[in-house]
């Protein structure tokens, strides 16, 4: 304690009592300081500089229809931005991983069990992903049961990415850069992915370009509806809407017609109106059919007659039938 004393008195020495030595103007840049703080929108690393960097691109994107212009990176990104679910999907099981491989499934990453006993299925696994370049991953059976929440794998799983969902804006840009008036299929209330996959498959086969599906309580892009799309999914976009039957009203606006499927149409499918024209079907889920807030923007509805009052024709055929006479009116 005596040391520190006296360096507290060598320091008041020849000054004031509690006096220090100052600056003398050495440090006068320092105190300077940096200038007015620049705006939020001018600082790279701040939110609304990249919301601005995001309205000129899309800005300067749009074409003379006010809507973005189509483009090779909006198409390798999903769509006006890309939207895309947050997780990824696990496959898991020999048969199921095999068949999803087969038809061309993409593929993140493909987990095999340590020493796991090979056969006919996880040889071919093998080759298909050496041929394909996909990342292989050994791991533990522990390990597979906590990627696959228990399922039976039989030590093997793929995960599958997330679906690059589209605008819905984009399906009319695809229409225009083609020169054809657009053809599209909605989707209303159809919750199994099977049924979305074999609506993909039709829309492939006779020239749609695209499908429109609910954000909710319907079914989205999976493994199952790629397997079953035998590889459309690939080919034909899907677009992610909020509301459905906004979107069909801003679409009729734009001077598309809308007409929804429903057994108790007023219009036969062999007189299907409108085929010439921009048009969208709407098809309803198999029990409850279409929504009444969609069928309000339907200007027609037309039925696909069948032979019997229990029987009911599942999303994929319906579509599949009115595309085919749509193309055939077209033809």
């Amino acid at each position: 304690m005596a040391g520190n004393s006296s360096r507290r008195g060598a320091t008041r020495k020849g000054g004031k009592k509690g006096s220090s030595v100052g600056t003398g103007g050495h440090s006068r840049k320092a105190l300077e300081g940096k200038g007015p703080t620049p705006k939020a929108e001018d600082r790279v690393y701040h939110v609304a500089h990249k919301r601005k960097v995001a309205a000129e691109r899309v800005a300067g994107g749009r074409g003379t229809s006010g809507r973005p212009a189509a483009s090779a990176s909006r198409s390798a990104a999903g769509g006006k931005g890309g939207r895309k679910s947050s997780t990824h999907e696990i496959v898991s099981g020999r048969n199921s991983v095999l068949e999803a491989l087969r038809t061309g499934v993409p593929v993140t990453t493909v987990y095999l069990a340590a020493r796991l006993e090979s056969d006919d299925r996880t040889r071919e696994i093998i080759s298909i992903v050496a041929d394909a370049g996909y990342p292989l991953l050994e791991v533990s059976r522990l390990e597979l049961d906590r990627l696959t929440d228990g399922a039976v794998h039989q030590g093997v799983a793929i995960q599958v990415p997330p679906y690059p969902y589209r605008d819905d804006e984009d399906l009319l840009d695809i229409a225009a850069s083609k020169g054809a008036p657009v053809l599209a299929v909605a989707l209303d209330g159809v919750t199994d992915p099977r049924n979305l996959g074999a609506v993909l498959r039709s829309a492939g086969a006779f020239g749609a370009h695209g499908v429109i599906v609910p954000e909710r309580r319907a079914a989205g892009v999976t493994a199952s509806a790629w397997k079953v799309s035998a590889g459309a999914a690939a080919r034909v976009p899907v677009a992610r809407v909020t509301n459905l039957a906004r979107t069909l009203q801003e679409w009729k606006k734009s001077g598309v017609f809308v007409v929804g499927l429903d057994g108790g149409g007023d219009v036969a499918v062999a007189d299907l109106p409108y085929a010439g024209d921009p048009l969208v079907l709407v098809v309803g889920s198999e029990g409850k059919g279409l929504s009444r807030l969609v069928r309000e923007q339907c200007d027609a509805i037309a039925s696909i007659p069948i032979t019997s009052d229990v029987e009911s024709l599942n999303a994929g055929v319906a579509a599949g039938i009115a595309l085919y006479e749509v193309a055939r009116q077209r033809a």
